[in-house]
């Protein structure tokens, strides 16, 4: 078991300007577009899985995370609450269905990590239930990764502090009212216990072939970039990132067959 701590997460950190925001994301957007075609050629699977606290910028991540994606090989699974089949079944079943084939990358809008967040805390699943979902979910990450599949799993943390000053945006700004939820002020309400999940669900679930990314996001530019960092690092340090080329012979074969 590693170590976790939410305390010991640098919320401090930020870049410097919107000019140095913009040089990077410019730089990670072009680097992540071309991992996408080494992912599709090469016929490798990814699964990027977000978590963290309601209003921590995972969406907002996640927006400049596939900005510049070819939107035919890779998909985002923005996951609520199981529908009444879905209920009926193991609660792993719905995600196998959405991990991804060859060349494509999957990324999740929270996750199977739900059974040990917001089904424990409100008591939608027994003790027994999401006691032993640690294990279920690492064997589960574990065939994945098995079978090929890159598992990237990053956790947004914000602060209390921040968490309101958001919430206040939110309901200031008639556009964002969508955002503000019955849900999200519950949840609020009981920010210990979700504290306590999250250092569980890290601390428990962190292997080797999937471990967490703990991302700072008090500053959302510091955290869209950290995001997109970290995602282009663990998938070139993975995955055969060579884009095929003609050879001289097949360029001067293909131009012959064109008659030029």
């Amino acid at each position: 078991m590693t170590n976790f701590c939410l305390k010991d997460i640098d919320l401090a950190a930020q870049l410097k300007d919107r000019r140095e925001y913009e040089d990077k994301l410019d730089n990670l957007q072009s680097r992540i577009n071309a991992l996408q075609s080494a992912c599709y050629h090469n016929g490798h699977r990814i699964v990027i899985v977000f978590e963290g606290w309601d209003a921590s910028g995972k969406g907002g991540a996640i927006r400049r995370l596939t900005e510049k994606l070819d939107p035919r090989s890779f998909r985002v699974h923005p996951i609520a609450k199981p529908d009444e089949r879905e209920r009926r079944q193991h609660y792993l079943q719905r995600f196998w269905e959405k991990i991804p084939a060859k060349g494509q990358i999957a990324i999740f809008d929270r996750s199977w990590y739900g059974r040990i967040l917001v089904e424990r805390i409100e008591g939608f699943a027994t003790v027994a239930e999401w006691t032993r979902a640690y294990t279920e979910i690492n064997q589960f990450e574990t065939a994945l990764s098995d079978d090929g599949v890159l598992i990237i799993k990053l956790f947004l943390h914000i602060s209390q502090k921040e968490q309101l000053k958001r919430y206040l945006e939110r309901l200031e700004n008639p556009k964002k009212h969508w955002k503000l939820t019955e849900d999200d002020l519950r949840n609020r309400s009981r920010a210990d216990a979700y504290a306590t999940a999250f250092e569980d669900m890290l601390n428990k679930t962190h292997q080797h072939q999937a471990p967490w990314f703990p991302i700072a996001g008090e500053h959302k530019w510091f955290a869209r970039v950290s995001v997109l960092e970290t995602v282009c690092k663990q998938i070139e340090g993975a995955i055969d990132t060579r884009i095929p080329h003609y050879s001289k012979d097949e360029i001067a074969q293909t131009k012959a067959s064109l008659g030029l």
